[in-house]
Parts: C-alpha cells; sequence; structure tokens
C-alpha cells in the first residue's frame, strides 16, 4: 500500500490549525474544545442517558475516524502488541498493568482536575484561565520531572 501521509505532520502546521478550532468554536458556539467533556458525553449516550452536548459525540467520532483514516493513509493499521521503546524493554506481562494504571490514573486526574491536557492547555490557557494556566504548567514541569527519571532509570533507552 502507497504511504500518503507522512509518519508526523510538522507542528506548524498542526499547531496553527488547532488553534484555529479553539477560535472558531468559540465563535460559533462559545464552548471549549476538550477531549475528556467528549468521552463524558459519550459514555452517557452509551448508558442510555440525554446528553445535551450532542456535538460533542460526533467530535469524539470524528477524533477516533480521522486516526483511523490517517493510519489507512499511512500504508494501513497495524497490529501489534509492541509499545515503542517502553514494550522493548519491559515484558508484556509488565507492560499490560503499566498501561492500565497509567490510563486510569489520567483518567481520574482529568477527571478531578476539571478537563485534560487538550482543555486546559489549548482553551483554557487561550482563554486565560487562571486554573487552566497552573494545570498546564503542572502537566509541564510533570511530562519534564518524568522524562528526566526515565531517562536516568533506564540509562537512556527511555
Amino acid at each position: 500500500m502507497i504511504q500518503l501521509l507522512p509518519e508526523r505532520v510538522p507542528w506548524y502546521i498542526v499547531g496553527p490549525l488547532m488553534g484555529l478550532m479553539v477560535v472558531a468554536l468559540y465563535a460559533l458556539a462559545n464552548r471549549p474544545l476538550g477531549v475528556t467533556a467528549s468521552y463524558v458525553n459519550v459514555a452517557a449516550l452509551l448508558r442510555n442517558r440525554p446528553t445535551r452536548e450532542m456535538w460533542r459525540v460526533w467530535f469524539f467520532v470524528g477524533l477516533f475516524s480521522g486516526a483511523l483514516l490517517a493510519a489507512l493513509l499511512r500504508s494501513g493499521p497495524t497490529v501489534g502488541l509492541s509499545y515503542g521503546a517502553l514494550g522493548a524493554l519491559v515484558p508484556l506481562a509488565v507492560l499490560i498493568p503499566i498501561l492500565f494504571i497509567g490510563g486510569v490514573l489520567m483518567g481520574y486526574g482529568a477527571r478531578w482536575g476539571g478537563g485534560c491536557t487538550s482543555g486546559h492547555g489549548l482553551t483554557g490557557s487561550a482563554s486565560l484561565s487562571p486554573a487552566s494556566l497552573v494545570a498546564t504548567a503542572t502537566f509541564m514541569a510533570t511530562a519534564v520531572v518524568v522524562t528526566f527519571i526515565l531517562h536516568f532509570v533506564t540509562g537512556g533507552a527511555l
């Protein structure tokens, strides 16, 4: 299959497009953009509970469909049990609990923090929300510290 998309689209293309999406959503609907709120609306819909913001469900469907389309255009999706450098470093029996616990902690943190990285980092910071600015600074500082720790513990393998 021919590869129609590059491995990664450059930041200087994606960044402004994401910013324009945030501005457009505020201009058109006066609503913030965030994935956690969309996930909550999808979960409510799956539990047969009414949702007031059906557009968020379609946004979530679009994220999933766009990722699938990108995988197809980039020479097709691949199915495997590896997980990049981390998967090469730890056995699968250890990798699965690490990823599960990490996912649960991220979901819990997003709900506890009132939004995810996209909600706080893109929308909240753009609207100069003090809580979002603090949350985004916390996300970034935590990422830097964890990266340094992983780099130190693995001897540079991660």
